[in-house]
Formats: structure tokens, sequence, C-alpha cells
């Protein structure tokens, strides 16, 4: 006949009382919680408001010698703030030393002032 072949089976384990079962579930549940992360702090930048001599010497020498001059990158270099950036940036166009290539209100774009613009 069929010999039927049975699963071997673990024995069974002890299950614990209710008093253990509460005291698990106590003990479980005083885990530390989780601490929200306050985000990247972005260090605070001290830019100037007003052009000290050695600055305004720099931004007249150096600025019309870069290939790409816009306000973020004279800020960098200079440590200066936007505004003041802007209207050197305005004065050095007025004065002929470099040339605007596209002048958005968003973004203002500057070049060296080659040959005097006698290729236009």
């Amino acid at each position: 006949f069929y010999q039927r072949k049975t699963a071997n089976m673990p024995p069974k384990v002890q299950q614990k009382s209710k008093e253990q079962k509460m005291a698990a579930a106590m003990a479980g549940g005083k885990g530390k919680k989780k601490k929200w992360s306050k985000g990247k702090q972005r260090d605070k930048v001290d830019n100037k408001v007003l052009f000290t001599k050695e600055q305004f010497e720099r931004l007249n020498s150096e600025v019309p010698k870069m290939k790409l001059i816009t306000v973020s990158s004279v800020v960098e270099k200079l440590k200066i703030s936007g505004g003041l950036a802007r209207r050197a940036l305005n004065d050095l166009a007025e004065q002929g030393a470099i040339r605007p290539v596209c002048v958005s209100r968003a973004q203002r774009i500057y070049t060296r002032n080659i040959g005097e613009d006698d290729e236009e």
C-alpha cells in the first residue's frame, strides 16, 4: 500500500505567558527616537558692500582681462556684494573696458573688449 511521508516538523516551542509578552513589548518600545537632521548648514559669506582701495584696483586691473565676466564671478573673485558688482560692471561697460554680450533682467554676461569694437 501507499506509504505516507510526514514532513519533519520541529518540536513545539513553549509559548510565552501573557505577562512575559507584556514585559517584552514594554522593553522594546523604549528605543531611541529618530532625530531629524538639521540639513546642511551653508557657511555665511561676509561680502563687502563698499570697495576698499585694494579691491577697486583689482576690479580695474583683473576684471577687464577675464574672458567671461558675470556678476557672480566678480562677487566670488573680489568678495563683494552682488549689488556692488552689478554697479561696478555697469561702470566698466560705460567706460568701454568691457563689452556686454547678453544683458537680461536675470543674467548679465560681459566679455573683455578686444580691438575696441573694430569688427562690428
